[in-house]
């Protein structure tokens, strides 16, 4: 007999355990400013797309930092706010009123709360590896899509090319020098210095939004309590919490695989509503799991803890406030570069290498193409990822559905005819059962032996159940043996033409 050792999960550092390591703590801190710094214009970005106010965004990224560095299920993740979020909700506030959308982020934070309490976090385990694959593959994709506009266009100078040239050189090249300063960091800092050295006019985050002033203050939305304010609301509450939990139930299941640590998925989903209440509570515009500013801590800077992402909503707020007018003169080339790498390290290369497209089963490269396009096509992450679903779903049933044989043997007598029935039955499967079957040319008696078969639904009863009576309108006696408990339950609940012990 071999011994076997259970694998244990890599155990992650734990918050104290960085507040008594200085090496671990200033990892932290600084992942924490980073990602402060990459929200910016982001959150700016995402403001304008769901048509509020740019300090909107800021305070909602601020809020719900905060809130998931205490109450989410997955350490070292970012939440904020997020495009996917501002495209589902952009049509209230347009439509509304600025009351109507904090109403609807407050009922998609609640709505949040109740599918974690019922379980919806385990439905991620029905995620196939191709869709996960894609997802990541479309995000790079979509991240990198974003960039586009701060680099070509009408009014951007030459000068953003050279400085994006020397920010990735930079990225690229510090990690090999020293891992004390992160390079994203470095590359911020010092593409800043040398245009306001050389005085370049060149895009900045000042140019991209109003910062905000002073402190967010509570908002108790001004709407009548009545059926019609929740039938205004309730589809755009809906569909911001489906987004918003898989986005980033997604996020937290590829970071779990990059740390090699797992995650409460339940206390995720729990942790999204509740930080998506606290930010329409101040007035927020509510997010979810960004998967490039989680890249950014986790991948590129190395954070591991909750502090990175309570300091990087607090350093989200000292900048926007004490330091607004130092932020405003960073240069967007210098957070652009930044977003490139975070591409080019979330893109899963490998997956499109030609040696694994040609070990790959041609159906699992499918699915990951459906998920990427369709994301990228609708820039909407949970349309692609369910649709890619649906398409896994679709192929493995085609794939299992070839795998049932049936063999017919006949005795010497020639009095009895025998069928082996081998593989799973469900309704794929076994649409083709019946014409498996030699009914004109048997004797008088059939036994069908299903003992390496498993009936799995209603449509393998009525399958069997239309072979039995074929046979006996033609005067021939069948038996159907092998059957297991539960198979053979299941089969005479639903046809009542045999008993458990047939």
């Amino acid at each position: 007999m071999i011994a076997t050792t259970p694998v244990r999960p890599r155990i992650e550092p734990t918050v104290l355990q960085a507040l008594r390591s200085p090496r671990l703590l200033t990892r932290e801190v600084l992942a924490g400013l980073v990602v402060a710094l990459a929200l910016i214009p982001e959150a700016i970005a995402f403001s304008i797309i769901a048509g509020v106010d740019p300090r909107v965004g800021l305070f909602s990224s601020f809020i719900m930092a905060v809130a998931i560095a205490f109450l989410g299920g997955r350490p070292a993740m970012i939440t904020a706010a997020t495009g996917a979020v501002a495209l589902v909700i952009a049509p209230v506030v347009r439509e509304y009123g600025m009351d109507y959308f904090i109403a609807t982020v407050l009922l998609g934070g609640v709505i949040q709360i109740v599918l974690g309490l019922v379980g919806v976090a385990k439905l991620m385990r029905f995620i196939p590896r191709s869709v996960m694959v894609g997802f990541v593959n479309a995000l790079a994709i979509l991240i990198f899509l974003a960039q586009l506009p701060q680099l070509f266009g009408d009014g951007i100078p030459w000068l953003v090319w050279p400085l994006l040239a020397a920010g990735l050189v930079i990225l690229y090249a510090m990690p090999r020098l020293t891992k004390a300063v992160p390079a994203p960091l470095a590359t911020i800092v010092l593409l800043t210095a040398v245009v306001v050295v050389f005085a370049w006019n060149v895009p900045t985050v000042g140019d991209q939004g109003e910062l905000p002033e002073s402190l967010p203050s509570l908002f108790i939305p001004n709407v009548p309590l009545t059926l019609e304010t929740l039938q205004i609301i309730g589809p755009f509450a809906l569909a911001m919490a489906v987004v918003g939990l898989l986005e980033s139930l997604m996020t937290a299941k590829l970071v779990d695989d990059i740390t090699d640590t797992p995650s409460s998925k339940t206390r995720e989903s729990l942790g999204q509503g509740a930080a998506n209440i606290l930010s329409g509570a101040f007035g927020g515009m509510g997010g979810c799991a960004m998967i490039g500013q989680t890249m950014i801590n986790v991948k590129v800077s190395g954070a591991r803890t909750r502090i990175s992402t309570f300091l990087a909503g607090v350093f989200l707020l000292i900048l926007v406030l004490a330091l607004g007018d130092v932020v405003a003169i960073i240069p967007m080339a210098a957070l652009v570069a930044v977003m490139i790498m975070v591409c080019v390290g979330t893109f899963d290369w490998h997956s499109i290498h030609p040696a694994t497209l040609r070990r790959m089963p041609k159906s699992e490269t499918a699915v990951m193409l459906i998920t990427v396009v369709a994301t990228v096509w609708t820039h909407n992450l949970a349309i692609g990822v369910v649709l890619g679903v649906i398409a896994a779903m679709i192929m493995f049933a085609r794939r299992v559905a070839h795998f049932v044989t049936v063999t017919r043997t006949v005795d010497a007598a020639a009095s009895t005819a025998h069928y082996a029935v081998d593989g799973e039955l469900f309704f794929a499967s076994s649409n083709d059962l019946t014409t498996q079957f030699s009914y004109p040319d048997d004797p008088a008696n059939v036994v069908i032996d299903m003992s390496r078969s498993h009936v799995w639904d209603a449509s393998t009863v009525a399958a069997l159940d239309a072979i039995v009576n074929k046979y006996e309108r033609m005067g021939t006696t069948v038996t159907i043996v092998g059957l297991n408990d539960t198979a053979s339950a299941f089969h005479g609940r639903l046809s009542g033409k045999l008993g458990a012990g047939e």
